[in-house]
Formats: structure tokens, sequence, C-alpha cells
């Protein structure tokens, strides 16, 4: 196991994925092994990009030749900047840029990457061959939606398309993709997939808090705490499992311990069905509802969360914040989505 995490290898082209520079040569071979890594990185849930000097449209084409091309999300291919390329791919991606792997075989670039971007991991073109043994590409558990996470992504990318193209309000577009929001109690099968969201969700991590297998389980069959995971569909595919809630609690309060959602779908009201869930389960129980946040720059959409969903802050035990909700106010859910409590 490593601290460091890698959500997306970014790759540089000539020399590097394939022998030769395109614009001299246009009989290229790819390296020796290259298919097998990029498959294997895309089979582990591991995003992959592309940063190179090249004409976009000859690079594609080529990858395209080569069966490689659909392995690639936001390619950027022009004559701008490899550090400015990360940071573009980072964005559209919606993830740390210290998550990224750059493979390159020119030592200038990676310098340049480096010095822009210093928690980017740089990487030899010459030392690919130990690229899949590295703990970084190894993460501990591949589950059905790691497995699945291109694909996901890429119909991502579709239904973005589809939204840009759309005339009239967001709720409308919405409506139109038929969401169905599934709410249950985590079950063991469940449980890689939950390590694997706590690990991985920084930005819509009330807490920042990450819960190994083990400590999940016990959650799981405690008597003091309920442990909610949360998928979502849509008439173009499965968004996967996509949300997890932590409560801890007794005969008279139950405590939010973390709450956290997939950047991919927050902007889909999602978080606001789990916690109206949880608002409801406490009403029935009579019991008050708080919750922990420890406030940072990047969960900042969880705070608005919180605060859309009437709660206040109650008091405060140096970065943990803990506020409480106000049980009597409703708050709908989003018409747009069908929710089905499992």
């Amino acid at each position: 196991m490593t601290d460091k995490e890698i959500k997306c290898v970014v790759w540089d082209l000539d020399n590097t994925l394939w022998h030769g520079v395109l614009l001299e040569n246009d009989k290229l071979s790819l390296r020796d092994r290259v298919t097998n890594i990029i498959k294997t990185l895309d089979s582990r849930g591991i995003l992959q990009s592309i940063a190179s000097k090249n004409n976009y449209d000859d690079a594609m084409a080529k990858l395209k030749e080569f069966g490689l091309s659909e392995y690639f999300l936001y390619p950027q291919i022009h004559w701008n900047s490899k550090a400015n390329s990360l940071e573009e791919i980072a964005k559209s991606i919606n993830i740390g840029i210290d998550t990224l792997a750059f493979i390159d075989d020119q030592a200038f670039e990676r310098e340049e990457v480096h010095f822009s971007h210093p928690k980017v991991l740089c990487i030899d073109a010459e030392n690919l061959d130990n690229l899949l043994a590295l703990p970084e590409m190894n993460p501990r558990f591949i589950t059905e939606d790691s497995s699945k996470r291109r694909l996901m992504y890429q119909n991502d990318i579709k239904r973005q398309e589809i939204e840009d193209r759309f005339v009239g309000p967001k709720e409308q577009f919405l409506a139109t993709l038929n969401l169905v929001f599934t709410l249950s109690l985590a079950r063991e099968e469940d449980l890689q997939r939950a390590e694997e969201l706590t690990v991985r969700t920084h930005q819509l991590n009330t807490t920042g808090h990450t819960y190994s297998y083990e400590e999940l389980n016990y959650f799981r069959q405690s008597d003091q705490h309920i442990l909610l995971i949360a998928g979502l569909d849509d008439k173009y595919g499965s968004y996967g499992k996509i949300g997890l809630a932590l409560i801890e609690g007794d005969e008279f309060v139950w405590t939010i311990k973390l709450l956290l959602m997939s950047c991919r779908v927050i902007s889909k009201g999602v978080g606001t069905v789990m916690i109206n869930h949880i608002r409801n389960e406490a009403r029935k129980n009579n019991v008050r509802l708080q919750a922990e946040l420890i406030h940072n720059d990047r969960n900042r959409m969880m705070y608005m969360t919180y605060k859309f969903a009437h709660f206040k802050e109650k008091e405060k035990k140096g970065d943990l914040v803990i506020l409480e909700n106000d049980l009597s106010l409703v708050q709908k859910s989003p018409g747009y989505l069908t929710i089905k409590l499992l």
C-alpha cells in the first residue's frame, strides 16, 4: 500500500507510446507491451489521457489505427506546454493534479511538468517495464465500478455533449435522463467499493476521513451505526455506487460522521436525496440529528449541501464543526429523480 494514489496516467506519444516521431515518419510501431500496459491500467480503474506535441487529427488517426484511441479521455494533442495539458486533463476529469502520473521520454518535458506541478508522478518512458508493478498503480481492490470507470466517464462525456445542445432549464434536461437513485444499507459485497469511495473522494467528503474495509465492515454490523450506500442510473447507463453515509447514533442523537458523493453526480441533487432520507429516519426514530464537518476549500460544496438542508452550526472543536438539523423543516427531493429504497 502507498499513500500516493494515481487516478490517471497521462502518456506522451512520440518515442513513448510508440517508436518514432509521427511528423517525421508515418510508419510507426508501438513500444513493446504498451498495449498490455494500457489495457491493464484500464482494467484496474486507472484512467488514461495524452499530452503530446503533435497534430491532433494525425495523432488520433494513428491511435485508432493501433486500436487504442478509445482508452484516452480528454487527450491534449497540440503545441502548448505539457504542464498546461496536465492542468486541463485534471480539470476536465475533475480530479486533483496530484493524482496524475506523466510518462515522457524527454527529460526536459518531465522537468518542466515537475517544476510546475511537483506532486505529479513523472516517469521516464524507458522505465515502462516496471510501471504495472509500482504500488501507486495497484489499488487495493478492483471493484465492478473501478473496472468500468473509463466507460462511465465516456458516458458522462456523451451526457454533457447532449446537455450542451439542450435548450431549456437544467432541471428539464435532467428530467429527460430518467434518473433512478437507489439507497440501501451497505452489504458485505459493497464494502470494497465503499472503501474505494472514501479513499478516492476528497472534494465531496464532509470530513476527509478514509475508512478501511475492516472498519466499514465493523460499522455495517454495529448496532450503534448505520452505513448507507447509494447508486445512480439513467437511460445512458449506470454511474455505479456514487455515495456513502455513516451515521453513529444512540436513543437521543444521531450524528452523520461521514457523507460523501462522487464528483460526477453532485450536480444532480443526490446529496439532497440522501440527507432527506436520513432526516426522515431520524424524525421517525424521534432523535436529534447532527453532522460532523471538517471544512476546507475542497469540500465547500458539501458544506453548502448541509446548509441548504437546514443544518446550522452548533459548536466547534478545533477544525471539527458540529452542525444540527431542524427536523421540522421539510426539504423536497428533486422531481426529476426516481428514488428506490432497497
